[in-house]
């Protein structure tokens, strides 16, 4: 591996070139983290393998576990989070499914687990490409969830989610676009060591770690007593994250000059037809509204980086006084609607304003600008139907 670099405005920030699976890993090995079990999937697969090799040369240190099957990884991370060190996995797709009794459990236990996943089509057909199926389908399991656009995104938000899980004690995923960001060159700014460090701070204190001074029994009965208190704690536990995210947005740009707001827009202000988007289409989107608004379509776009937890309020702020919107979504909740969309529905049911979903990108199918700008001018041109399937793809 031999990335291109260069020193950045002469400081200590160096910009990388990588693919965004290596960044996730570089981010990883600045990340102090003790533990990380392990099992290969597709397109997932050279995260760990880029990992593998930076403990190889000397550039990390931590226990690397290969493990049987994507059940033994969560399994071990959770062994591992209850002794009270970071820990780390990654996955995709069917690996991410094999994961779900453990993925309630981590949540349940209350366990600040960070997990890269790589988003990946659900089998049957066999597919290996960009489908957010995997990750939509796990999102009442008690994980935060958040999706990356870019690699700065990938890499600033492995840091986050660190520190957001160790402060709500819930763990998270921090998801990108299969290929299209996980097996693409994108450049990012790397930080040094000793920035990273001062923002991460000390491992995680987590008050029910295995303490021989002070033995404890971890995942016993609970009954009717207990278990619904336990449930509204981390229903409490997802309400304090927002205000937790916005107080590390804050800090983050104190420290690094990079800013996140909740929302990223574009166009916003004067747009008569906004694009509802998560993923790489957001990035895409860019010339695609710039286009439109070429031809006299005031076209704006909102970009959704957290499902979980759902930032309803401040998505009403942004939508006010607005008339129409269209959810592209890279996934479909059966017997439903596109899971962004539903999301953006219930938030906004009080507003009036006009909802479509679009389901588009399936199985790694395109979405170019191209058919960004033919949904918007069929939306506008036709009486499309409340859930419309883009089947096109326009180059």
């Amino acid at each position: 591996m031999s990335p291109g670099c260069y020193l950045y405005q002469g400081g200590q920030t160096v910009k990388k070139i990588l693919k965004g699976n290596q960044v996730i890993a570089y981010a990883v090995s600045q990340a102090n983290i003790s533990v990380i079990p392990v099992f290969p999937i597709t397109p997932q697969t050279t995260i760990i393998e880029t990992i593998a090799e930076l403990i190889k040369n000397g550039k990390m240190s931590s226990y690397y576990i290969p493990m049987e099957s994507e059940h033994s990884v969560m399994a071990a991370c959770i062994g591992a989070a209850s002794a009270g060190v970071r820990t780390f996995t990654a996955t995709s797709g069917q690996g991410l499914l094999y994961m779900h009794e453990l993925l309630h459990w981590a949540s349940g236990a209350r366990l600040p687990i960070v997990m890269g996943v790589v988003n990946r089509a659900v089998a049957p057909g066999w597919n290996i490409w960009m489908d957010q199926s995997d990750t939509v389908s796990q999102r009442d399991t008690g994980w935060i969830q958040i999706y990356c656009t870019t690699h700065q995104e990938i890499y600033d938000h492995l840091f986050i989610a660190y520190r957001l899980s160790e402060k709500v004690l819930l763990p998270s995923m921090v998801i990108q676009d299969a290929f299209f960001l996980s097996h693409t060159m994108g450049e990012f700014e790397f930080e040094e060591n000793e920035k990273i460090n001062r923002f991460m701070k000390s491992q995680p204190e987590i008050p029910f770690a295995f303490d021989f001074n002070q033995p404890k029994t971890l995942g016993s009965l609970s009954d009717d007593t207990n278990y619904m208190e336990f449930r509204e704690k981390i229903y409490t536990a997802f309400i304090d994250a927002q205000q937790e995210i916005k107080d590390l947005y804050q800090e983050f740009e104190q420290q690094f000059g990079r800013s996140y707001p909740i929302y990223e827009t574009y166009q916003l202000d004067d747009a008569e037809i906004v694009l509802g988007l998560s993923g790489t289409i957001y990035e895409t989107s860019y010339e695609a509204i710039d286009d439109l608004r070429k031809e006299g379509i005031k076209a704006g776009m909102v970009k959704i980086r957290y499902l979980r937890p759902f930032f309803t309020e401040e998505l009403r702020e942004l939508m006010k006084n607005k008339k129409k919107m269209l959810v592209i979504d890279r996934n479909f909740s059966f017997g439903r609607d596109g899971v962004f969309a539903s999301e953006i529905k219930a938030a906004l049911q009080k507003d009036p304003i006009e909802i479509k979903t679009v389901i588009a990108g399936l199985g790694g199918r395109d979405v170019t600008k191209n058919t960004v700008k033919m949904i918007v001018k069929k939306s506008l041109n036709e009486n499309l139907p409340e859930i419309y399937w883009e089947k096109e793809v326009f180059v």
